[in-house]
Parts: structure tokens; C-alpha cells; sequence
């Protein structure tokens, strides 16, 4: 399989008109190049997929280049407004504000008790060296199965007809890399390398929450 690109190389964002690969990049980029190719008169239809999820968008194409940009910018707008909507609301009471340090109650047996006193930097200390160490290694588990999401819906939706996909799909969660290649080689050159690009995501992601568990 191909090397995985770094997150900064990813892309974000790949138009597909048929097996074909017509764009990728940046949402903006992609969808302007996706507005020539509908406006040149071509009548293949064309998907944008978010490379991240796997799921189809559908921005806004009509009027012009700068229609089309202002589109964008608002509904980018509209998904960061969603977003603070969803955030927890700030807390007041104990603690230590300036450090964003929030006192609440933890229930706990004796023996835990015990190991967190004896720890030498104290027992919340020792809490919150814990907590961090399982949020890394969560954020790492839930990146991976995100990417592992991403690259079967991509494969689904633009490979479910062509020969092979159902061994190549079992190929592709049993991690079983070169039983993957060799079925997926037949298929069309644009689709191949976009999926092999998402599956190479996929165990790298997996091999970095490898080495970050203990």
C-alpha cells in the first residue's frame, strides 16, 4: 500500500466524476474546480467526498466563482457557530480559575485511596497525570476508528460494483495488506490510489495508537 501522508498532506477534500479523480484539496479549491467542470458542459456527474469521514458534501455550485466562495464562508460560519452552541457552558465555584482547575467529588475504594496518596506528587496530581495519559491514548483510538470509518465508506460508495470489492473489503479489515492490493488492482486507477491512499491513513493511525500504548 501506499505510504500515509502526513495530516497536513491529506488533502481535506476529493471530487470524483465517476472513476474518475477530477480534483482534491481544500473545499474551496475543490469546488471551483467541480463549477468549471459542471459549467465546460460536462454531464458526468461529480461527488465531492470529505476525505476525513468518507460522507459526500454538497456545496452550493450556482451563480458565480465568487457566489460559490461566499457560500462556503458562511456555511463554514454556520458549522462554527453549531459548534460553541454544543460547548459545555464555563463553571464557577472551587478550584483555582486562572489554571481552569475544577473541584468536584470522586468517589474512589480505599485502596485507591491509599496508591494515590503514596503517589510523591499527590493525589490530584497523580488524577490528572492519569486522566491525560487515557485522553491521548483515547484521541488515538477514536482517530483510528475514524479513518477506518472514512476509508470503507469512500470504498463502498465508489467501488461496491466493481469485481472484487467484497474480498477486498474483507482484505481490508482483516489487515491484510497484500491480499488488499492485489484485489484492488483491477480496479479503475483514480479510484485504486484514492482508496489505498485512505486504507495507508488507516495503519498508520493504527500503528501510532500501538506505540502509544503502554
Amino acid at each position: 500500500m501506499r505510504q500515509a501522508k502526513s495530516a497536513g498532506e491529506e488533502g481535506g477534500y476529493t471530487a470524483f466524476a465517476g472513476p474518475r479523480c477530477i480534483a482534491s484539496g481544500g473545499l474551496e479549491a475543490v469546488a471551483l474546480k467541480v463549477k468549471a467542470w459542471v459549467d465546460g458542459g460536462e454531464t458526468v456527474p461529480v461527488v465531492i467526498y470529505e476525505d476525513a469521514t468518507g460522507l459526500p458534501v454538497h456545496p452550493d455550485l450556482r451563480g458565480t466563482r465568487e457566489d460559490v466562495l461566499r457560500g462556503l464562508e458562511a456555511r463554514r460560519a454556520r458549522a462554527a457557530a453549531s459548534s460553541e452552541d454544543t460547548e459545555e457552558p464555563r463553571r464557577s465555584g472551587p478550584g483555582r480559575p486562572k489554571l481552569g482547575v475544577i473541584s468536584r467529588e470522586v468517589s474512589l475504594l480505599p485502596r485507591h485511596w491509599e496508591w494515590l496518596n503514596a503517589q510523591p506528587s499527590g493525589a490530584s496530581a497523580a488524577l490528572r497525570k492519569l486522566v491525560e495519559n487515557e485522553m491521548r491514548g483515547g484521541q488515538g483510538r477514536e482517530r483510528a476508528r475514524k479513518s477506518q470509518e472514512a476509508a470503507g465508506r469512500f470504498m463502498l460508495a465508489v467501488a461496491g460494483d466493481l469485481p472484487g470489492f467484497e474480498e477486498a473489503s474483507r482484505a481490508f479489515y482483516a489487515r491484510n495488506p497484500e491480499r488488499f492490493d492485489e484485489l484492488t488492482q483491477p480496479w479503475p486507477r483514480d479510484v485504486r490510489e484514492h482508496v489505498r491512499r485512505l486504507v495507508a491513513i488507516v495503519i498508520r493511525d493504527e500503528a501510532e495508537v500501538t506505540r502509544a500504548t503502554p
